[in-house]
C-alpha cells in the first residue's frame, strides 16, 4: 500500500472534509498555508503524480477514489484505518477521529481493543490542559498493515482472559499513580513511563 506522510494526510483531509475537493482558498484558510507557496506547489505535484488528486478545469483539486480507499472507504475496517493513521504519525484520540471523520466515541473502543492486543501503545502526555492520551503504532501493528496489504484484511490477533487481566491491572496501577498528590509530576511521569515500558515488553 502507498505510504503517506503527515503533509499528504493534511492535504487529503482538506479535500475529504470538503466533499472530495479543495482549492487555493481552502489551503489559505488551513494550517497548510504555513508551508509556503513553493512547498505547497511541490506537494500538490507529488500528490498528482501518485494519483492521489486530480486537477479540474476550474483549477480546484479532486481527491481520487484511490486516495479515498486508503482511509475513508467503508470497505476498510476501522481498526485498519486507525493503524494506517498511526503509521503516519502518533496522535491523540481527538485527532485520529477528526481525520477519519468519526466521533471520538466511535474510535475509542476500537483503539482500546488495538491497545489490548499490543498493536498500539498509549502513553500519557502532560499538556497545559492536563494529561492527554497519545497513541502510537507498535511493530506488531505495522506488521498487521503489511499482512492486510498482501493477504487482505485479517482478524485482529486475540488475547487471552489472563492477558486482559494483566493489562487491566497495569492500567489501574497507572491511574492510581496519577491520582497520588505527594509525588512530583515529573517523578510520576517517570514511574508511569517505566510501567508502560514493562507493559510493552510483555508482548500481550
Amino acid at each position: 500500500m502507498l505510504k503517506l506522510n503527515f503533509v499528504d494526510l493534511q492535504f487529503l483531509y482538506l479535500g475529504i472534509k470538503g466533499n472530495g475537493k479543495f482549492d487555493e482558498r481552502d489551503i489559505e484558510k488551513s494550517d497548510l498555508k504555513q508551508l509556503g507557496v513553493g512547498r505547497i506547489l511541490d506537494q500538490l505535484a507529488s500528490l498528482k503524480e501518485r494519483n492521489l488528486i486530480e486537477m479540474k478545469k476550474d483549477e480546484s483539486f479532486l481527491i481520487t477514489n484511490f486516495a479515498k480507499h486508503i482511509l475513508w472507504s467503508k470497505q476498510i475496517p476501522l481498526w485498519i484505518k486507525i493503524l494506517r493513521i498511526l503509521e503516519i504519525k502518533s496522535m491523540e484520540l481527538a485527532k485520529i477521529s477528526s481525520f477519519l471523520l468519526l466521533s471520538p466515541e466511535q474510535v475509542h473502543s476500537e483503539i482500546e481493543d488495538l491497545r489490548k492486543r499490543q498493536l498500539v501503545l498509549m502513553s500519557p502526555l502532560r499538556k497545559d490542559s492536563g494529561i492527554v492520551k497519545m497513541y502510537e503504532i507498535l511493530p506488531d501493528g505495522i506488521e498487521q498493515i503489511k499482512i492486510s496489504s498482501s493477504q487482505g484484511f485479517q482478524i485482529k490477533p486475540q488475547v487471552t482472559e489472563s492477558e486482559i487481566e494483566i493489562l487491566s491491572i497495569i492500567d489501574e496501577t497507572v491511574e492510581k499513580i496519577k491520582r497520588i498528590n505527594d509525588i512530583p509530576n515529573e517523578k510520576k511521569d517517570e514511574i508511569i513511563s517505566n510501567i508502560l515500558k514493562i507493559k510493552e515488553k510483555l508482548k500481550i
